[in-house]
């Protein structure tokens, strides 16, 4: 009896962890609508947004992720963060980018790096920064670049990792032009310090969504004052100010996700 209650359990508890993979396949396309701010002139923009690829557990291959992304044009792609965090998985990395980068988004790719990153030695850090740049992805540490669109300035602005203390929001801001202001960053508890750095949208990630959530994801409350408001996922608002946090498309630890799922997100300015 005491055997057969033990292989029950084993069953069921294997049964659970194979949904948990299942679920890490179930990529989720979200499409997200922004209405920009009345003092801007911004041209209609979409931005793909890609997070949290953490190859080393991704469901997703480069082939299938084309085709996800097939017939999309977007005008921008931002990743912002988490690509890695082991030197061996750096050129898994390539196909990846080959795929957006055939996608030529007419204002270009742009990327932030997050904590994971940093957990690559000097040296390596660097080889992943050269990939990404062979694949004319530009990546902002406490910066900002300007694009022109149509006579009205876009303003791209990278906040380095605000989770590994690398965030300068002076810096990042540093030159800024009068114009529309799109920010990158992985940890999006850094909204919660922007009180004079004014932003029109950010994009982030960091939170998978809780990845695992049993019902709620209890184990984030250790990841800073954001996560601690229960502000995980999706659109907010801080200051008047949207912010978007993406799920992500890889996984952590392990390559299981409940109660959250994969995310691909298309973000549109609309006047």
């Amino acid at each position: 009896m005491t055997y057969l209650i033990i292989g029950i359990v084993i069953l069921i508890t294997s049964l659970f962890i194979y949904k948990a993979y299942i679920n890490t396949k179930d990529i989720q396309i979200n499409r997200i609508n922004i209405e920009a701010s009345k003092s801007s002139t911004l041209a209609s923009l979409s931005i793909l947004h890609l997070s949290d690829l953490h190859l080393e557990n991704i469901s997703i291959s480069p082939e299938e992720l084309e085709q996800k992304l097939s017939g999309e044009a977007p005008d921008l792609i931002a990743l912002t963060g988490d690509f890695l965090d082991k030197k061996r998985t750096i050129p898994k990395l390539r196909p990846y980018l080959q795929v957006l980068q055939d996608m030529k988004p007419k204002y270009g790719m742009f990327a932030v790096l997050g904590n994971h990153d940093y957990v690559l030695k000097k040296a390596d850090l660097n080889h992943l920064k050269q990939t990404l740049q062979e694949f004319n992805c530009t990546i902002l540490q406490n910066q900002n670049i300007t694009v022109s669109m149509g006579g009205q300035h876009l303003n791209i602005i990278g906040i380095d990792d605000y989770s590994t203390n690398r965030s300068d929001l002076t810096k990042a801001y540093e030159g800024i032009e009068q114009g529309v202001n799109l920010v990158l960053t992985h940890d999006p508890t850094v909204v919660l310090d922007m009180k004079k750095q004014a932003f029109d949208y950010l994009l982030a990630g960091h939170f998978h969504g809780g990845q695992i959530c049993y019902p709620r994801a209890y184990h984030l409350v250790k990841m800073g004052r954001l996560a601690r408001k229960k502000i995980i996922k999706g659109l907010h608002i801080q200051d008047g100010n949207p912010f978007y946090i993406s799920e992500g498309l890889g996984q952590t630890g392990f390559n299981i996700r409940i109660g959250s799922r994969p995310e691909i997100t298309f973000h549109t300015f609309t006047n």
